[in-house]
């Protein structure tokens, strides 16, 4: 039977690119050979390439940018017990992060929001929620809150919220954070590029300043299929 008309091609085809990026033979970032080149070496169509590559860009594990091709998604292996802003972690990796702000508000803050912030009840707050990105691709989703004197508004934050607490002399200096496994929403697949369904990695942060004072309550969903979290552990 002729390549293009096998009708599971495609997915020996994506389990091939997929080995691939799991040795290290494409490593994050290296550009995909175009489709034709991809066709010819693998003896299918072109049709099945695109259903192959489409397969691996809903997986994360490639990342199409308008214009320029296709590249290998970049996996972020990320310190569990060190502090730094997401901008800062991937910088450190060589890759540009970037921000888009989808709501931001200020209110009162909520029973639970007030605990977690050690605020009086009904205390102002300012609500971020963000999308995250490491180039092109969408890695976390964050929901922030803050005291409301903490920022001069949402448009102080820019791109790193930490930069902004920063300026003001209002960097966390310390953290508790939480870790668990979550299942992508609808909305929130939709944000990152992820099937609906798909696992993700929630952390729960509370950011404490010098002088005990919790300065940030942040909720961030990682895509599981982009981010490795690790932690040194220590006997007594």
């Amino acid at each position: 039977m002729p390549a293009a008309a096998r009708p599971l091609a495609y997915l020996d085809l994506r389990s091939a690119l997929q080995r691939q990026i799991d040795s290290g033979a494409l490593t994050p970032g290296q550009p995909l050979p175009g489709e034709r080149e991809l066709a010819e070496r693998h003896g299918v169509s072109r049709v099945t390439v695109r259903k192959a590559i489409e397969g691996l860009v809903a997986d994360g594990l490639l990342v199409q940018r308008q214009g320029s091709g296709t590249f290998v998604g970049a996996r972020i292996v990320r310190p569990f017990s060190h502090l730094a802003s997401f901008s800062e972690e991937l910088r450190a990796r060589g890759i540009e992060p970037r921000s888009e702000m989808l709501s931001s508000e200020a209110g009162a803050a909520t029973p639970d929001e007030a605990t977690a912030l050690n605020l009086a009840p009904g205390a102002r707050v300012l609500r971020l929620r963000r999308l995250r990105f490491g180039g092109e691709q969408p890695l976390a989703l964050e929901r922030s809150t803050l005291p409301a004197f903490a920022l001069a508004g949402a448009r102080s934050v820019r791109d790193s919220l930490y930069a902004a607490l920063d300026r003001r002399g209002l960097r966390p200096r310390r953290a508790l954070q939480r870790l668990r496994a979550v299942a992508f929403d609808a909305e929130s697949a939709r944000l990152l590029h992820v099937k609906a369904g798909s696992a993700g990695l929630l952390i729960e942060r509370r950011g404490f300043l010098a002088d005990g004072r919790v300065i940030e309550l942040t909720q961030s969903h990682y895509r599981g299929d982009a981010y490795d979290f690790v932690a040194e552990l220590r006997s007594d």
